[in-house]
């Protein structure tokens, strides 16, 4: 596995070819890739150069965003159907094998049963024109009680689920992005991520949660960085994914607004320090 520089997650509005020169000076192995910054290019040649330059400085890919919403209306859903085939077209130039979205834990109006068939429906048609491109696909759970309680149906919001779902649609090319925040905050332990491969996990997240909330009381959008409060087993949950034999990116994504607000290299040196800390396995 390999720490990544996920600008976005860490809420610092850095251009791509600034993070890319960063995630090279603070000794990430890899950068998370830019779609916009590769229409920008013009064609799927100079994205492939693009490409070419950052594997020379050592770096990975990390994950790219889903450009189609799961959950959404349906002529929505059909109109991202038809821009996919010109984003894939792109990332498959540059290399990109992972993205990623996350599972909506709850519904106003479709009962679990009714969500569960359209997730399935959709993750299946989605995941075959992924494989086509050569792109895994990583669905992650939300944990909180705090927000999957919000509306009328709850939906998945824990690992077996996850998984569950994935099976049920029939892809080969899906997997899990593991966050330690939902793990935690879904109530699971390292017993339940025993048995995973690196073939069930497409992306690693890593945060820790505030010391002065119960478990249930946690909010998703208010973290805190990993090893910070130690109310995440950071030690268990990442003994459980050097198990699994993983091989791709670990990132920190705290939701810490004053992250942007200090001097940047001084936060992506303690960045890259937490998550050299993980990959690791100390």
């Amino acid at each position: 596995m390999f720490s990544n520089l996920s600008a976005g997650a860490l809420g610092l509005p850095l251009v791509h070819t600034t993070a890319i020169d960063l995630a090279a000076a603070h000794g990430f192995g890899g950068v998370d890739p830019d779609p916009e910054y590769f229409r920008s290019l013009g064609s799927t040649g100079a994205v492939a150069e693009h490409a070419a330059e950052v594997r020379e400085r050592g770096l990975e890919w990390g994950m790219a965003g889903l450009p189609v919403p799961l959950d959404a209306p349906a002529a929505r859903f059909r109109e991202a159907l038809v821009d996919l085939p010109a984003a894939l077209e792109l990332l498959q130039a540059a290399g990109v094998t992972r993205v990623g979205t996350w599972i909506r834990p709850m519904h106003d109006s479709l009962d679990h049963r009714q969500n569960w068939r359209l997730h399935a429906g959709r993750l299946s048609l989605v995941a075959e024109l992924l494989a086509d491109a050569g792109l895994r696909l990583g669905l992650e759970y939300i944990g909180p009680k705090t927000f999957w309680s919000t509306e009328r149906f709850p939906f998945i919001h824990g690992l077996r689920e996850a998984r569950e779902l994935i099976a049920d649609s029939g892809a080969t090319n899906v997997g899990l992005i593991l966050d330690s925040y939902h793990w935690y905050t879904a109530g699971e332990s390292a017993e339940d991520l025993a048995g995973l491969t690196d073939a069930d996990i497409v992306s690693v997240d890593i945060n820790d949660a505030r010391d002065d909330r119960e478990r249930d009381e946690q909010q998703d959008l208010d973290r805190r960085l990993p090893y910070a409060t130690g109310v995440i087993d950071l030690a268990g949950f990442m003994a459980a994914v050097h198990t699994a034999g993983y091989t791709g990116p670990v990132k920190v994504e705290p939701f810490m607004k004053e992250l942007a607000e200090q001097p940047v290299d001084e936060v992506l040196a303690d960045i890259s320090a937490r998550l050299d800390r993980a990959v690791a396995g100390e």
